[in-house]
């Protein structure tokens, strides 16, 4: 499934006109170009994650449960599939959520799935309808259902979910057992492996900009790769264990009071946002106003960069109503760093965003598969577009029919589309952000919604990016 971006700025009249449009999108020669370093050079990332070994997903925590004493066969896994996180690990060890949530079968059967109910052969990106059918070289097969009322992505609840975070009321009170000794954890060289200090760990990555994609409790690949990154962003040694360098420096600038879980009161606003199923097929997709989240815990998850089953442990028996009070994680605040080079390394499955030669940020991120992946090379940013629509093609020859897929988190791209210098490419969100680094693209760079927003707030047209 080849992915192409028809330009934000394209009017219906340039385009009548005539204009060149790879003449609009593309660069110009005078383009500063900026000095590349490569990903090379850093340590094999891929290895110290550990990223073909599948972890044990199916332990689980009771928020609201105390320490236990597991087996010493259960202890040697746990300390194990922590990736020796801590030096000197004892042999008690509190309950953990599964690590990353979903087994790699998992993930495969899911984009199965989706590959065959989705019954596309072809898409691209587009910034709307209209763009989409006067650019087509068939758009005679063009089909936009006449029910289908326009729809103003950029002001839509559930779209601006995961942005609107201003104004969203958190606090610590009524806090469980459980959350109040997360937010009380300190890391010493000799702690006993707990759960409440890998959640305090991932959501200092998190703050940092070292993103472990979504919070889940469980110590997995993501994780991993976002503790190395982040010792590699600070100039430490990127052993993938914890030690006091580089846990004073995950705190250094994080004010000591900040809380990691906080209670948060649900509004009538969040409640009235737009949900529904996502239907199954293009044709289908294409006769909905929005693809929207599906239900408000998909929406509070990616708000708040938790996975849903670890927003659900931590609020078991919650109706999910205005005025009730639900726990969730204290969220990042931006990132406030220029970027204009970013380097998408397949083998590590890792986006390492840089401001100049300043490693500022690092996500998780699947960079295309085996059977369309993405090309090497050094390419531009020519083009951004937030809330993209999804022009999907069906079918081949006379049987062929294209239909628009509305825009919505639930987009086949996601939030956000940033074209590339190289037709058919770019940077992308993803309706699925539990299986980062572990589904395949079609050859796209493809990150959770909420950290390809940060790349979009602070990338320029024109920045670099390096395919690995």
């Amino acid at each position: 499934m080849k992915i192409k971006l028809i330009v934000t700025s394209m009017s219906i009249a340039a385009l009548t006109a005539g204009i060149n449009i790879s003449a609009i999108a593309a660069p110009t020669d005078s383009a500063r170009t900026l000095p590349v370093r490569t990903a090379a050079g850093l340590p094999d990332i891929a290895v110290l994650a550990s990223l073909k070994v599948e972890e044990n997903r199916n332990r689980s925590i009771d928020a609201n449960s105390t320490a236990s004493k597991p087996s010493k066969a259960k202890t040697a896994k746990t300390a194990d599939s922590m990736g020796k996180l801590i030096d000197n690990q004892r042999t008690q060890v509190a309950p953990s959520v599964s690590a990353d949530n979903m087994s790699v079968e998992e993930l495969t059967r899911k984009d199965q799935q989706s590959q065959s109910t989705d019954d596309m052969s072809d898409g691209q990106a587009v910034a709307g309808p209209s763009a989409a059918a006067l650019a087509s070289a068939d758009s005679s097969s063009y089909e936009l259902a006449e029910s289908q009322p326009s729809l103003d992505a950029s002001t839509d609840s559930s779209i601006k979910s995961i942005e609107d975070v201003d104004g969203k009321t958190h606090t610590t009170l009524n806090l469980s057992s459980y959350a109040k000794q997360v937010n009380g954890s300190t890391w010493s060289p000799n702690m006993n492996v707990n759960s409440a200090m890998t959640i305090k760990i991932q959501a200092l990555l998190d703050w940092n900009h070292a993103s472990p994609g979504p919070i889940d409790g469980g110590w997995g690949m993501n994780s991993k790769k976002a503790l190395i990154n982040f010792q590699n962003m600070k100039g430490l040694p990127a052993t993938g264990k914890m030690d006091q360098k580089t846990w004073d420096a995950l705190v250094k600038n994080i004010p000591a009071n900040k809380p990691v879980l906080v209670t948060y009161t649900l509004t009538d606003e969040d409640l009235k946002t737009n949900f529904a199923t996502t239907p199954t097929g293009s044709e289908a997709k294409s006769k909905v106003k929005g693809l929207y989240y599906q239900d408000i815990k998909e929406m509070l998850g990616e708000r708040f960069h938790m996975d849903v089953r670890y927003l659900d442990k931590l609020n078991k028996n919650k109706a999910y109503k205005a005025g009730e009070t639900i726990t969730v994680l204290n969220n990042r605040g931006p990132l406030n760093q220029r970027i204009n080079r970013v380097v998408a390394n397949k083998a590590d499955q890792t986006l390492y965003a840089y401001n100049g030669d300043k490693l500022v940020a690092t996500y998780p991120t699947t960079v295309g598969s085996s059977s369309t992946p993405s090309p090497q090379g050094t390419f531009k940013i020519v083009n951004k577009v937030k809330m993209p629509w999804y022009k999907a093609t069906v079918g081949e020859g006379d049987q062929k029919k294209v239909h628009m897929l509305p825009p919505g988190p639930n987009n086949p791209v996601g939030v956000v589309w940033m074209g590339l210098s190289k037709p058919s490419y770019g940077l992308h969100g993803s309706p699925t952000p539990e299986g980062i680094s572990r589904q395949a693209s079609a050859g796209c760079v493809r990150l959770t919604n909420w950290d390809v927003l940060e790349v979009y707030a602070n990338i320029e047209n024109g920045a670099t990016v390096v395919l690995q």
